[in-house]
């Protein structure tokens, strides 16, 4: 059962798939970043449901920070490298330093300013490795929405009605 931030890290530690995304994406070495949202989210559920079968993600979230070279063309060239040592895993890259343009909203100060302005609380979460291989977990909202599968908005989202709309449009999509 999950009930915090260490039961995440351990759940995550303990399974190898996961491991082996973490290590390629950390040979990459790109600056501040983390593996996140439906990455960790699917995981979480899958454990606390007590599924045998892995739920099929759509793709794995890998965000970073660079404000010194925020064109996409970086990103696509990136899910390339990760494509060519996985090339069943759909990856998404992307540098927060330019998601705000994206997202029409002021700039993110950092990849934990852009997790942080993640629609839901419940995917504003980001994994990575450290350099003696154990799982690192930010989760700037908390886990405890996650571990009681419940699904709320930031408060980032919370604090806008324009916002609040993308969140239920968001809820509505995904059911």
């Amino acid at each position: 059962m999950l009930k915090n931030k260490e039961d995440i890290k351990q759940c995550i530690q303990d399974d190898p798939w996961m491991m082996e995304i973490l290590q390629t994406v950390a040979k990459l070495e790109l600056p501040y970043c983390w593996i996140c949202a439906g990455f960790i989210l699917s995981k979480n559920l899958d454990t606390l449901h007590g599924f045998k079968e892995r739920t099929p993600l759509p793709d794995i979230d890998v965000v970073y920070y660079d404000v010194t070279n925020s064109s996409q063309v970086i990103e696509k060239q990136y899910e390339e490298v990760l494509s060519d040592q996985m090339p069943q895993i759909p990856w998404s890259v992307q540098n927060q330093a330019r998601m705000h343009i994206r997202n029409n909203v002021d700039p993110y100060l950092s990849t934990f300013d852009g997790i942080a302005k993640f629609p839901e609380t419940a995917t504003a979460l980001g994994v990575k490795l450290a350099e003696d291989n154990r799982v690192l977990l930010v989760a700037p909202h908390g886990v405890e929405d996650v571990v009681h599968m419940q699904i709320k908005p930031t408060p980032y989202f919370e604090k806008s009605p324009e916002r609040m709309k993308v969140f239920q449009e968001r809820i509505n999509e995904k059911n």
